[in-house]
């Protein structure tokens, strides 16, 4: 069964028989679709087409007036995007093939089979959604649309971020899962949040990090256990699963699942289903699954550590937020958004700071990301005593890191001498001096005056620097 919320599928039953309308209607709801529409007329379907949004026609062939396979041919012209199923007492071939060919996306004799009718259903719903995505996507490029409200507290004036909120507008109401990946620290709970807020849906943003969590753990808080399911278990305990209910889950580091686990997420994202621990009976959800990792999860596939039908399931809509460093233009902005929420904190009065800071900060590859930058903020505006906001605070954790991951000052001057791009952390320039005066020394086998030709510079300037070395 696909990703779908059956509330928000309007489904037309087309047929003079009432009993069979009545029969359908009610098998429908049984299996949790609550917006059922019935019509006895097929006069009257293209006017209920002009006025209401409906996802998929269940449409009977033999009727007065206008019959289904007429009706069938003005709805595939006027309502293209709108999946036809007909359904006929009259088990005809060529009738079955003109149907087809005339656009219906399926073909029933009655008694239609109940498991086949309804598989059948929710992969013309599938289709439906997400032809509607299409069109939206189309329409947006078309029209350069801005993207939704929602996405405004993220702050950035970066092109990447904005297109990428573009493409959330598109899908945010679609009921397919999102994959959001990038780096540890780049906003991806805040980018699954303001999709949430996005996409209408009324119940809570729930998240949860599944980083740690063993499988009996990850059954338990997502979909919760029966009284006496464990030890301990002396009551009902509700999962996050219901707690999202009509809402979002956000499932984070779904790289790190267990392969138990990513079987009962692939059951729940599948079949809209899953057992509370202890249970046999199964729960219907109508929760949209958001989740998020930094690990490739690709590769993960290649290696046989992720499911791949899992990994498809989850890659129909796929999202990277890019690092920090790649859309430095956010540095100034957000420096001054953090300054402001850390002064507010700590109850402090907002401090300027060194116009230089921002191209200083810019320098840095944050390898935290976001996240680095917003607790470099803090310890900064914590440690502030008075007057401007010190540049030395940065320069010192900058500097602490930088020590932990610096490359060879000599490979650095190579890659830059050579044009090739490095995000490596820069050496100072003392650092660069000694480490090239030791290589021409090395190469001279000592002898200074041979180093200082390789080096370019006298005699006399290589020993006043070994002097100042020594």
């Amino acid at each position: 069964m696909p990703d779908t919320d059956k509330v928000a599928f309007p489904v037309l039953l087309v047929d003079d028989e009432e009993e069979i309308l009545f029969s359908t209607s009610v098998m429908f709801q049984s299996e949790g679709f609550s917006n059922i529409l019935t019509e006895n007329d097929s006069r009257n379907v293209m006017g209920i087409l002009e006025k209401q949004e409906i996802s998929l026609i269940i449409l009977d062939l033999n009727m007065p007036y206008l019959s289904g396979y007429e009706l069938l041919k003005k709805i595939s012209v006027s309502n293209p995007n709108i999946p036809v199923i007909v359904m006929t007492a009259a088990n005809e071939l060529e009738m079955a093939v003109e149907c087809m060919k005339s656009g219906a996306f399926d073909y029933f004799v009655k008694p239609a089979e109940k498991n086949r009718l309804l598989g059948s259903t929710f992969r013309a719903l599938e289709l439906h959604s997400l032809r509607n995505e299409v069109s939206l996507l189309t329409k947006q490029l078309l029209s350069d649309r801005v993207y939704d409200s929602a996405f405004d507290p993220i702050v950035t004036r970066s092109p990447k971020m904005r297109s990428i909120f573009s493409y959330l507008t598109a899908v945010a109401r679609t009921d397919q899962p999102i994959l959001i990946t990038g780096e540890t620290g780049v906003g991806k709970e805040l980018v699954a949040r303001s999709l949430h807020d996005a996409s209408g849906r009324k119940g809570l943003f729930v998240a949860i990090n599944a980083a740690g969590l063993d499988d009996q753990m990850f059954s338990d808080t997502l979909f919760g256990h029966c009284k006496g399911a464990f030890t301990g278990a002396d009551r009902i305990r509700e999962g996050l699963v219901v707690k999202a209910s009509g809402g979002t889950l956000f499932l984070d580091e779904v790289g790190d699942l267990s392969n138990s686990s990513q079987v009962k997420l692939l059951r729940l994202l599948q079949e809209r289903e899953y057992y509370p621990v202890g249970s046999d009976l199964p729960q219907k959800s109508d929760v949209r699954i958001l989740v998020a990792t930094n690990r490739n999860l690709s590769e993960m596939v290649r290696e046989n550590s992720f499911r791949n039908d899992l990994y498809y399931r989850l890659n129909g809509h796929h999202v990277t937020i890019p690092p920090l460093r790649e859309r430095v233009e956010d540095i100034p902005l957000l420096l001054n958004y953090f300054i402001d929420e850390a002064a507010e904190t700590l109850n402090k009065n907002r401090p300027a700071y060194p116009v230089q800071l921002p191209d200083y900060l810019v320098t840095y590859d944050f390898p935290g990301n976001i996240r680095e930058l917003k607790a470099m903020v803090l310890d900064a505006v914590a440690c502030h005593q008075k007057g401007m906001l010190s540049l030395s605070s940065f320069r010192n954790i900058i500097t602490h890191r930088d020590t932990l991951t610096k490359t060879d000052p000599l490979t650095f001057v190579r890659d830059i001498r050579s044009g090739a791009h490095t995000d490596k952390c820069m050496p100072t320039l003392k650092e660069a001096e000694e480490a090239l005066i030791t290589h021409a020394l090395a190469l001279a086998n000592n002898n200074q005056g041979i180093a200082a030709a390789h080096l370019g510079i006298t005699r006399q300037a290589l020993n006043k620097r070994l002097s100042r070395k020594n």
